[in-house]
């Protein structure tokens, strides 16, 4: 009888600590559930955002397609998503900003459908000029390299925008140079596709805005 309650006083502790490691497991595996969980609330959230961000982004290539829908059509103007393309060959003659009569009635054509589009939006226009890689001629006097022009032709395409009825407010210009090309430039007709004119809807709080402001705030 003595051996036997021994026998029980000595479990005793081993049936505690048993229990005391169950509790901790529970705990850790609570733990482990929740966090899966929610990493699988965050997951499905961030996939949602997605598929919104997506969604809109559609949207609003659509409505700028069916908007330019006249211009595409014949072949003055294209869009690849969502940044309007003009050929430098419509708007300006070699190594020139001055704006052609045809460019300027394209671009007349334009502020009616851009200016609704923009309101609706609420987004600005960015206006990117492109060139070449073909360095600016020697002895030009109106241009010292290709960043030069391409920034010149975005700003006489804002000015025209501006004259034609589209608030200063909402355009600005950009200048990338031979940067970015369409296509390799490996021939004349590849570099007549690169010596472009770019229209982008942007949002009014791009980081370009916010880098403008910030100068300002500076200065």
């Amino acid at each position: 009888m003595e051996d036997l309650e021994e026998s029980i006083d000595d479990s005793a502790p081993i049936w505690a600590i048993f229990g005391d490691l169950m509790s901790g497991l529970v705990g850790v595996f609570v733990l482990f559930l929740v966090w899966v969980l929610s990493y699988q609330f965050e997951l499905a959230q961030s996939l949602e955002q997605e598929v919104e961000k997506r969604q809109s982004e559609e949207q609003r290539r659509m409505a700028l397609e069916e908007l330019l829908a006249s211009p595409i059509e014949e072949g003055r103007v294209t869009v690849h998503d969502g940044r309007i393309g003009i050929s430098g060959n419509v708007l300006f003659s070699s190594n020139s900003d001055d704006l052609q009569p045809e460019g300027r009635e394209l671009l007349r054509s334009l502020v009616a459908p851009l200016k609704l589009y923009l309101g609706e939006h609420q987004e600005l226009l960015m206006v990117s000029g492109f060139t070449d890689d073909i360095p600016i001629q020697q002895g030009n006097n109106r241009f010292d390299d290709n960043w030069q022009l391409s920034s010149e032709r975005a700003l006489t395409v804002v000015r025209v925008l501006i004259e034609e009825g589209l608030p200063p407010a909402l355009t600005f210009a950009a200048a990338f140079g031979a940067q970015q090309p369409l296509v390799p430039n490996l021939d004349k007709l590849s570099r007549s596709q690169n010596r472009r004119v770019e229209l982008a809807p942007v949002p009014k709080h791009n980081p370009l805005n916010s880098v403008t402001k910030d100068k300002n705030t500076r200065d």
